[in-house]
């Protein structure tokens, strides 16, 4: 018997197939399995380059059978300057987990992009106060807008505020965010802050910016920017601060913001309340009250990516007009 054609899915295809509600569908669906022991998630791989690195990330996720998945994205930070490339490039392979076939190879950035938003939405389920009307976004790039539109399906948002180092990139983002039905606007970090029910860190810092002095009682921080050992957006003092639910405490023990607290020795690893999955499981509580500051460290595992390429798999082999090839012939 011939293996199965292999699904080719640009970005735009993938963009035109998913809505953030669908994302956050697969990603309750990923910690779930994580929860579940229905999920095997070994480490991520670095692979240096020349001005750049790439990282590889590998799942499986059991569903109606068993899946398996393999990313690889290249990290070209001087891309849009010097080449007009993007910063973020790859590729993520889909295979069935029962035969090996390969299913679908798909543009990774946008399931990138959209899965890590995903994530602080069904984190915000638990540890967002449930009446969070103002968003602070803390770095004006590529995640940004895919963290907002993740968040306002989940929280009554009526203001988003943006702030970025270069206050021209926070300027431009919410011109370009007019349009949204609440009020976006450019700010100062600190007035910013002081004001936010809800704060999303996605920057690409290496030194932390928020630290306790600025967050009032009751926020929840979706920390997104430290994706790697060497970046930092958490003073170690808010993360001990703060309940902190990790998307997987391994991962972020040695690349997230609780790896800069583990190493400052302001937290230990039995500190940290859950990993995100005991709380889509039941396993564990959310937020305890109105006025605890809650964080969740995201570093983003690959697990979502199996799950997210699962669902735009299904919807994709149900359009008309998919592009295959047959890799075995």
């Amino acid at each position: 018997m011939a293996p199965p054609d292999t699904l080719v899915l640009a970005r735009a295809e993938i963009a035109a197939l998913m809505r953030p509600a669908d994302y956050l569908e697969a990603a309750e669906t990923a910690f779930r399995a994580v929860a579940e022991e229905r999920a095997h998630v070994p480490a991520p791989i670095t692979l240096e380059a020349d001005g750049g690195t790439f990282h590889a990330k590998a799942a499986t996720i059991r569903l109606d059978r068993l899946y398996a998945a393999l990313k690889l994205n290249g990290n070209f930070p001087a891309n849009p300057e010097t080449r007009g490339l993007p910063t973020i490039q790859g590729a993520l392979l889909l295979c069935d987990g029962e035969t090996g076939s390969p299913l679908a190879i798909m543009d990774s950035a946008e399931v990138t992009l959209r899965r890590t938003a995903a994530a602080t939405a069904l984190a915000a389920r638990f540890l967002a106060r449930p009446d969070s009307r103002t968003l602070l976004v803390c770095g004006c790039g590529a995640q940004a807008p895919a963290q907002i539109a993740a968040l306002a399906d989940v929280l009554p948002l009526r203001r988003c505020l943006l702030w970025d180092l270069d206050p021209t990139k926070a300027a431009a983002l919410a011109a370009a965010l007019a349009h949204e039905p609440f009020e976006v606007s450019a700010t100062a970090l600190a007035r910013a802050a002081a004001q936010a029910d809800v704060i999303v860190t996605c920057t690409t810092a290496r030194r932390p910016y928020l630290d306790s002095d600025l967050i009032r009682a009751g926020t929840f921080i979706g920390a997104v920017g430290a994706d790697s050992p060497d970046k930092s957006e958490i003073a170690p003092e808010l993360m001990a601060k703060s309940r902190v639910v990790a998307d997987s405490l391994d991962q972020c023990a040695v690349m997230g913001d609780l790896r800069h607290a583990l190493a400052a020795g302001a937290m230990r690893r039995e500190h940290v309340h859950a990993e995100l999955g005991e709380l889509v499981a039941g396993t564990k509580a959310g937020r305890r009250s109105a006025g605890e500051i809650t964080l969740f460290d995201s570093t983003g595992t690959a697990v979502q990516d199996v799950a997210a390429g699962v669902l735009i798999h299904d919807r994709a082999r149900r359009a008309s007009s998919v592009r295959t090839v047959a890799l075995a012939a």
